[in-house]
């Protein structure tokens, strides 16, 4: 099929390609292909749990020792003996994660009680000791703390 030029009618073959019905079928293919491509999904719908990076971090449980200036260990606001004090930091030393031991002692008291309180912690296993001061660094007399100064202490089971 040979194409020819109507304005000049010398007989020459028209060498040029009509390039409109090419365009217009790329343009048809385009349109098909915006339109089929998101409806084709090659993926299954699966919803995934939601989960943290980051290790869930507990916070250790803590005992609190206090030492007025007779000497007397208060355990969790309760009066103990030397031998009690002893028992009850072993039961819990014996626990899964150890809790960590709050020393408070008053300013008069002897540093003899607070050393020897620091040695039956450390015989008993505990191995978190900790001193608690006064973070203003005014003068005052540390007392047993009350029971609405503290949480109520933890049930534990001996083991």
């Amino acid at each position: 099929m040979a194409f020819s030029n109507l304005e000049q009618d010398d007989g020459d073959v028209m060498s040029e390609i009509n390039m409109v019905p090419l365009i217009d079928i790329m343009l048809v293919l385009l349109i098909i292909f915006i339109i089929t491509v998101p409806v084709i999904k090659h993926a299954v719908n699966v919803e995934l749990p939601q989960a943290s990076s980051e290790p869930e971090h507990v916070e250790p449980e803590t005992i609190s020792l206090s030492i007025d200036r007779d000497g007397q260990y208060y355990l969790n606001t309760r009066a103990v003996s030397d031998d009690e004090l002893r028992e009850r930091l072993a039961q819990e030393a014996q626990k899964e994660e150890p809790p960590s031991l709050h020393i408070s002692g008053d300013r008069d008291v002897r540093y003899e009680r607070i050393a020897q309180a620091m040695s039956i912690a450390r015989e008993t296993g505990l191995q978190k000791i900790g001193f608690v001061t006064s973070p203003d660094g005014s003068v005052g007399e540390v007392t047993a703390p009350t029971a609405a100064d503290q949480p109520p202490p933890q049930p534990t089971s001996a083991q």
